[in-house]
Parts: C-alpha cells; structure tokens; sequence
C-alpha cells in the first residue's frame, strides 16, 4: 500500500481516521483501527493488531503477532518482542463487556515509557507503568510499576539488576556507576535510578 508518508504491505488493513507517521513500515496482515495514533519511523511486524485509541511514540519496534489495546501507550523507542501481551481489563467478562455495562468496571490504561524492551512472549498488565529504558525479560509476568532502567524476570516478575540505555548491565558501587560501553553515568537510591548528565 503506497502513501506519502509511510510504507504499508498490501494485506494490511489501515482503517480512514488512522495517524501513522512518516517513515513507518507496516508488514503483512496487520491492523490499525480509525484512531490509534502511530509515530514516526516505527516498524509494525506481521500479524499486529493496533486499536482505536492505542499511542505508538516514534521509533517505536513492534515485532510479529502482537496487539495494542485501546488505552495501551508506548512511548518514543519502546522495542516489543515477538507476542508479547498487552492487557486492559483486570477483571474481563464475555457476558458483560466494559463499553456496555460501566458499573461492572472499566479499562484500565497501560503506559510503557521511553526506551523500554519487553522479551519475547511476556505479559503486562493493564493499571500499571514500565519506567523508561526499562527491560522485562522473556516470557516474564509484569503485575506492579516497573521502576526506570530496571531489569524484570520471572512470574511474577521480580527486579534483577539495572541496565544502561545502551543495553548493558550497570553495576553500582556505592550507588554510582558509570557504563563500560557508552560512558553515561547513573545514580541509584533504592531501586530508583537516575542518568546523571
């Protein structure tokens, strides 16, 4: 599918009422709903599935066979291995859907921030917020906030160590550290970790 701005195969389906930035790739069998909003440069593997009011910032990686719900945002440069499950509904019920019946509860909003990895085939649910360049590990359950530059394992998921943005592991000496490979320096209190500029 030609457009102007970016670069669909054609058994994609993009509904009319769909923002999808310049330069985005989108592969076979995907679908994005009137009103997801797609950032610039980002590459939607085959078979993903993006709804109405689903957020994709720039950069953004999706690889095969996955779906972002209404409610779900990824921010710029979020990397999502292959099927990995987004949620949105905590207590779901085929016999009495959200948008119908209110009283029984709503969806609930899911927000994945700057620079965060998901492994192939983990879980995150809904309510909850993965910190920036944060990296939760294959086949993990995700189930409470995700700390910035944490690495998660496990079901559930369980906090193992830090990792710099360039992708490797931190190690903190008297709660500082500098990284080996690309030299930005951190600074940890806890389990929060900040870049020092």
């Amino acid at each position: 599918m030609e457009n102007a701005n970016y670069w669909a195969h054609k058994t994609v389906e993009v509904q009319k009422g769909a923002k999808i930035g310049k330069g985005t790739k989108i592969w076979h069998n995907s679908q994005v709903l009137k009103g997801a909003i797609i950032g610039e440069n980002c590459m939607i593997g085959h078979n993903c599935f993006i709804s109405f009011n689903a957020r994709l910032g720039n950069g953004v990686k999706l690889e095969s066979n996955i779906d972002i719900w209404d409610l779900v945002v990824l921010e710029d440069h979020v990397f999502v291995g292959p099927s990995v499950v987004f949620t949105n509904d905590l207590t779901p019920r085929a016999e009495y859907p959200k948008l119908k019946f209110s009283k029984y509860g709503k969806w609930l909003p899911l927000l994945i921030k700057e620079g965060a990895s998901m492994g192939a085939n983990a879980t995150v649910i809904c309510g909850i917020t993965v910190g920036k360049w944060a990296m939760i590990g294959a086949g993990a359950v995700v189930t409470k906030n995700v700390p910035d530059y944490a690495v998660l394992v496990g079901n559930p998921a369980k906090i193992i160590g830090f990792m710099c943005e360039c992708g490797n592991k931190i190690n903190f000496q008297k709660n500082k550290s500098i990284c080996k490979i690309c030299k930005k320096s951190y600074n940890k209190k806890r389990n929060n970790v900040q870049r020092l500029k």
